[in-house]
């Protein structure tokens, strides 16, 4: 391991030579130990609550999702949600509200327009969050569609038409 090496001559020190290769084995099995040792962080799953896959084709048609039947929410920057209830052909950026994510604002939301629903049983809520929406309030909202066990839901991309109407109400 360690080897002296001597060189004849006057007062001259002995120079000592350390072997490094032992420590750098040690040092690998020491990184693998910790390695195998260390508990890792456990994926968090969010359950979407996704519809079973039926086995046979459905007989019956879908029911047509009428639009007093369906609340569009709007996921904006800064913890902004907008809503409207509208045929998206005939939305006009005053069509578009605002409500905030305070306490139980949003559930109230859904629940009042759920009860002036004319089939309650088909209401579904929209959600749309936008580019600059943050995956807190995203998971908040589906946090709220769970606990009001609200099971009729759906998660669709933003349409143009929507993005110009709020890139108008931020500014």
């Amino acid at each position: 391991m360690a080897e002296i090496i001597t060189k004849t001559g006057k007062n001259r020190k002995p120079q000592i030579r350390v072997d490094m290769t032992p420590l750098v084995d040690l040092g690998f099995l020491l990184i693998t130990f910790f390695m195998f040792t260390t508990n890792f962080s456990k994926p968090n799953v969010m359950d979407l609550g996704l519809p079973a896959k039926e086995q046979k084709p459905p007989t019956a048609e879908p029911p047509k999702i009428d639009v007093k039947n369906q609340l569009t929410l709007i996921l904006g920057k800064d913890n902004r949600i907008f809503y409207y209830q509208k045929e998206l052909k005939d939305l006009t950026k005053s069509d578009i509200k605002e409500t905030s994510m305070q306490g139980l604002a949003v559930a109230k939301l859904i629940e009042s327009y759920k009860k002036i629903a004319p089939k309650a049983e088909n209401f579904t809520v929209i959600i749309k969050p936008t580019d600059e929406a943050n995956y807190k309030n995203f998971v908040d909202i589906l946090d709220e569609m769970a606990i009001s066990k609200h099971e009729r839901y759906g998660i669709s991309d933003i349409k143009t038409q929507e993005k110009t109407f709020y890139e108008e109400i931020i500014k």
